[in-house]
């Protein structure tokens, strides 16, 4: 059987290049996560967020001038819900105890809503949720995420290693850590806030991106049992030509629905959005260029 039908595109053919890349953009995302560092929100940083209703018309630039002047510290406020609607967030600070901190942000509320009512009136505004994170309690979330992520690694080198062979595994593996360093270090550069919601969007880059390669991966084992004299590279551009469709198509739904969000929805929200378009984009990538070579790559040590 001649190579060109093993598929119209000759995926194996530009692994060296696309290896070279993989890693440069690997290298690149780890050295700004671990020079840059990652914006972490209260949740994981420990704070005080205040979502308010205001009942006459108002703009974030004349509220945010408000917080100023009141020297509560460095405060972040963002359009809400509503039109009328602002999120205010302050965050702790690390040399503070526990309980001077606590006395703090509960400080910062009675300040806001004082300040609310003699701009605007008592009656003008409504104070619809507070929510205070202590620095324990955001260093405890902080741990209890990166846990979540290598728990969820853990298990999927397992259910790899049941469904198929061990040696699907790294691929997977290696795929998997592609993805989400690539969507982090991305989102550390632009200086978004990490948050839970962006925790649950790693997450779920971490499962499609699983999905993709599961695909592709159970098509190449069923090729390899009807094809035994093609050679793995022939019989891995045969088995990703057969997927190619499915996955773009796949990516492409999931991608406008994403996109949707992050114009539409606003706030936290597009920031989700946001990390999980990253992710889905680098995730199909990496379903043919990442996964599939690793473990091209481990069958010829195998054999050396």
């Amino acid at each position: 059987m001649r190579n060109k039908e093993f598929g119209k595109i000759d995926f194996v053919s530009k692994i060296s290049l696309f290896t070279v890349l993989s890693i440069v953009l690997v290298g690149l995302a780890l050295f700004t996560v671990f020079t840059k560092g990652l914006n972490y929100g209260i949740d994981f940083a420990g704070g005080t967020e205040v979502q308010v209703l205001f009942k006459v018309d108002t703009n974030a630039a004349q509220v945010r001038k408000i917080v100023d002047g009141l020297g509560l510290g460095e405060a972040q406020v963002q359009a809400f819900g509503e039109a009328e609607e602002f999120l205010f967030r302050f965050q702790n600070d690390d040399t503070k105890s526990d309980s001077a901190q606590n006395e703090e942000n509960k400080a910062r509320v009675a300040s806001l809503r004082k300040a609310f009512t003699e701009t605007f009136g008592e009656s003008q505004f409504e104070i619809r949720r507070i929510d205070t994170v202590g620095p324990q309690v955001g260093s405890q979330l902080k741990k209890n995420a990166l846990l979540a992520m290598f728990y969820s690694l853990l298990l999927i080198l397992i259910y790899i290693g049941l469904r198929f062979d061990y040696e699907y595994a790294p691929g997977a593996i290696f795929s998997l850590f592609h993805d989400v360093a690539i969507a982090v270090g991305l989102y550390s550069l632009i200086g978004k806030e990490v948050n839970i919601q962006i925790l649950a969007a790693v997450l779920t880059i971490i499962g499609l991106s699983l999905n993709d390669t599961i695909i592709n991966f159970d098509r190449i084992r069923e090729n390899r049992n009807l094809l035994k004299d093609a050679s793995l590279e022939n019989i891995i551009n045969l088995s990703i030509n057969q997927m190619l469709t499915r996955t773009i198509l796949t990516s492409l739904t999931i991608v406008f629905a994403v996109g949707s969000l992050f114009f539409f929805a606003g706030g936290v929200i597009s920031d989700f959005a946001l990390v999980l378009g990253i992710g889905i984009t680098v995730g199909t990538y990496s379903s043919i260029y990442v996964a599939a070579p690793i473990m091209l790559l481990g069958q010829k040590l195998k054999k050396s």
